[in-house]
Formats: C-alpha cells, sequence, structure tokens
C-alpha cells in the first residue's frame, strides 16, 4: 500500500471518529474538574512537593497526595506509595490485606488476569499464594454478551466468601471492559446477598475514563498503578489503594507492617511526580482514549476485527485488535516500537515474561520502564492472536505509532485487499 493511499483511509477515519472525540473531551472537563476541586479541598501548596528520607516520619506532603487521591476518588482512605511495585502488587496487597484463611475469594469477571493466577494458587506452585495459605477460590465467567452472570453469583456466594472481585479491564481477554453501570448494579447485588461481602475492584487502566469510579458506585475497596491512568505519564513508579478506611489500612499492614501500616515509609521525590501526575491524568487519559479511537477506526477500515469498535462505549484504555497469526501480532508491534521515541531502532521478539505462562510480545519505547500509560502494545502469543494496545501521551505521537504499525502488517499480509485499494 502506497503512503497516499494510507493518507486518504487515515482522512476518512479522522473525519468519521471526530464525534467520538467531543464525547471524550467532555468526560476529560468533568474529571478535570474534579481533580482540581481536590487539590483545593486538601489545600496543596509548594511544600507538599518535598519528599522524605528514612521512616518518613511526619510527611506533609505523602499526607497531601493520599487527601487528593481519596478527594478524586470519593472516598475515605487511600495509601499511594512509591513503594508499590505494580498494579498486581497493589492488587496482591489487598487480598493478603483483607483475606483469611478459611475465607473464599470469589472473582466474577471470570479467570484473573495472567500474573495473578501464580498471587492466588490457580497456576504454578509460587510460595505463599493464597492458596498455600488457605483462601478459597470460585470464579464465575461472563455470559456471552459481557454482562455478568446474576445467577451464577448468587450461586457462587456462600458461607466463607469474603471478597468478590470484579476486573475492570479487559486485560488479555477478548472482551469488553466493565463500565460503572454494571458495576454499580452488581455490587448492589452481591450486598443484598452476602452483609460484609468486600467488593474489590481491579481498576487497572480504567480510571478517568468515565465520569465515575467504582467506590462511587458502591465497591470497597480498589486498586491500581501509577504508571498507568493515574499517573499521568509522569509517576516514574508506584501503586495505590483506595477504599474504607478499615480496609486500606489492612492492605496498608501488608504493605509495611501490623500496627505500622501507612504510617511511615519515605517519599523520597515522589510527592512531586504524584501530584503532577494526578494533575495531568484526566488529559493524558483522555489523549489515550482518542488514540483507541482512531487505532480501532482505521484498523477496522483495513478490514480487522477490533474491540471495542470506535463508537463503542469505553471503559477501560486498551484498545483490542486480532490478527490471523502470531507473525502479524508481531508486525504489529515492530512497527509501533518504530513509533516510538526511545529504542525505535529496537525490533521486539516474542519472549517469557515473568508471572505469564505463554511468551508474550511487546512494543514500547517509554521514558518509564513498562509505562502502560505511555503508548505500548502487547500480547500472548496464543489464540485468537490479539494485541492489546494501551496509552499514549498525544493523540498526534498514537497516530504515528499506529499508522507505522499498520505499514507493517501490511507488509506481512500483502494479500489482503482493502476496498480494492492495494
Amino acid at each position: 500500500m502506497s503512503d497516499n493511499v494510507l493518507g486518504q483511509i487515515t482522512e476518512e477515519v479522522e473525519r468519521s471518529i471526530a464525534p467520538v472525540y467531543q464525547h471524550i473531551e467532555q468526560i476529560s472537563l468533568l474529571n478535570h474538574q474534579k481533580v482540581l476541586d481536590s487539590f483545593h479541598e486538601a489545600r496543596v501548596s509548594e511544600y507538599h512537593l518535598k519528599g522524605s528520607t528514612g521512616y518518613g516520619y511526619g510527611d506533609a506532603g505523602r499526607e497531601a497526595v493520599e487527601k487528593v487521591f481519596a478527594s478524586v476518588f470519593r472516598t475515605e482512605a487511600a495509601l499511594v506509595r512509591g513503594q508499590i511495585a505494580s498494579g498486581t502488587h497493589a492488587i496482591a496487597l489487598c487480598l493478603f490485606g483483607v483475606l483469611r484463611p478459611g475465607d473464599g475469594l470469589l472473582s466474577i469477571t471470570g479467570r484473573p488476569y495472567d500474573t495473578l493466577e501464580e498471587v492466588i494458587g490457580i497456576r504454578g506452585s509460587a510460595h505463599g499464594s493464597l492458596r498455600e495459605l488457605g483462601v478459597s477460590f470460585k470464579q464465575v465467567n461472563l455470559l456471552a454478551d459481557g454482562s455478568f452472570d446474576i445467577e451464577g453469583i448468587k450461586q457462587c456466594i456462600g458461607e466463607k466468601t469474603r471478597m468478590v472481585m470484579i476486573q475492570r479491564s479487559r486485560g488479555y481477554d477478548w472482551r469488553s471492559a466493565i463500565d460503572i453501570a454494571k458495576i454499580e448494579e452488581v455490587c448492589q447485588i452481591i450486598k443484598s446477598i452476602k452483609e460484609g461481602a468486600v467488593v474489590f475492584v481491579d481498576n487497572c487502566y480504567g480510571e478517568f475514563v468515565e465520569e465515575r469510579e467504582p467506590i462511587e458506585a458502591g465497591a470497597d475497596l480498589s486498586a491500581g498503578s501509577l504508571i498507568k491512568n493515574m499517573g499521568g505519564g509522569i509517576a516514574p513508579t508506584g501503586g495505590y489503594v483506595v477504599g474504607h478506611a478499615s480496609l486500606v489500612d489492612m492492605a496498608a499492614n501488608r504493605l509495611t507492617a501490623p500496627g505500622i501500616g501507612g504510617r511511615v515509609g519515605a517519599t523520597l521525590e515522589f510527592n512531586r511526580w504524584f501530584l503532577q501526575g494526578i494533575f495531568l491524568a484526566p488529559h493524558v487519559v483522555s489523549e489515550a482514549l482518542k488514540g483507541a479511537v482512531f487505532a480501532a477506526a482505521l484498523f477496522e477500515k483495513l478490514g480487522y476485527q477490533v474491540s471495542p469498535g470506535f463508537s463503542d462505549k469505553r471503559s477501560d484504555i486498551i484498545q483490542g485488535i486480532r490478527f490471523g497469526s502470531a507473525e502479524e501480532m508481531v508486525a504489529f508491534c515492530r512497527g509501533l516500537q518504530k513509533g516510538s521515541p526511545l529504542d525505535g531502532h529496537i525490533t521486539p521478539e516474542p519472549a517469557p515474561m515473568p508471572g505469564y505462562d505463554d511468551q508474550v510480545v511487546m512494543a514500547g519505547g517509554t521514558f518509564v520502564a513498562g509505562s502502560t500509560i505511555e503508548l505500548s502494545a502487547d500480547g500472548p502469543l496464543r489464540e485468537p492472536f490479539a494485541i492489546y494496545m494501551q496509552g499514549g501521551l498525544s493523540k498526534e505521537y498514537i497516530k504515528l505509532g499506529v499508522m507505522s504499525a499498520a505499514k507493517e502488517c501490511i507488509s506481512v499480509n500483502k494479500e489482503k485487499q482493502i476496498f480494492g485499494r492495494i
């Protein structure tokens, strides 16, 4: 395909998605206001940008960060720390902090994300898994249309069920993300069945995509990573836990030690990164969403199956694109890598990764290693041979990367006919 033909298709795509951009901008404005109000409520000042060392006693900046996060999420408490290494770590703090031997964990969005399988103990033999500690696990798959299996949930909630887990994002599943309205509905049902059950939402990739967050919809606890949405492309590491104060304290005890919890923890230089990151996050998320919409429309035009479609409702920043082979998956990542500011000369290759059962191919020349709010894409080499693209600090940067990826895919599949224009 010539650059002129791809340029013509791109122009058609841009015209078709303009109304979708407007909707994204409306939600972004509301979330900008929410963040700004939270800064004012916490009375954030320049001195809050300073960090602490050692034990981190009396860290006013850390307190301001956590007040802002708690306010943004409309909840009682927040734990926001650079010592939290990843989203999986933040989620594990919630699981191990709340669950005790003899308790039951129920996932109602099917099998959890790959890196949580060993945490729970449903794959591998990792020492210290929930299963090894005597916590049982059940799962209820989503229905074919992506909705909750309410009857299945009612049957599986029992006397031992202490926590019900919802994975908001699609992860590596070919399904829609779980929107806030569905979370609100299922929270009401769960609490009507089992008073005291903790509804926990893995919120990775979902923050600021909608007007409300899971705690506002009735969830009790939620967690995510700061090198995803909430870090705004600024935070160099870290994660967060938000929810009812008693539950956040349980997670904090797991991070440090019982009796110490969230009252210690040096912030070094993180306070400025975390505050500036959450301040920028609504805009960065809106840019990532616009890029995902562009990618969906372009690759659908090129004859690929995408999820979600460009005009579909979104509740996370991830864009799935299904390919016919592992070769095309690698080609997409190769093209996206060429459009990256760092390591654009590197060729991605499938490789084993800690926490994953299959080889994974990944693209992402990011300023923060592994930052998925910057433009990246990855996927396990297994059926349905799908790549999951996420992030992007600017719509224009995403557009360039996606067009580069499209060229690579077409070059390995020259037989593909695109409306007769090849």
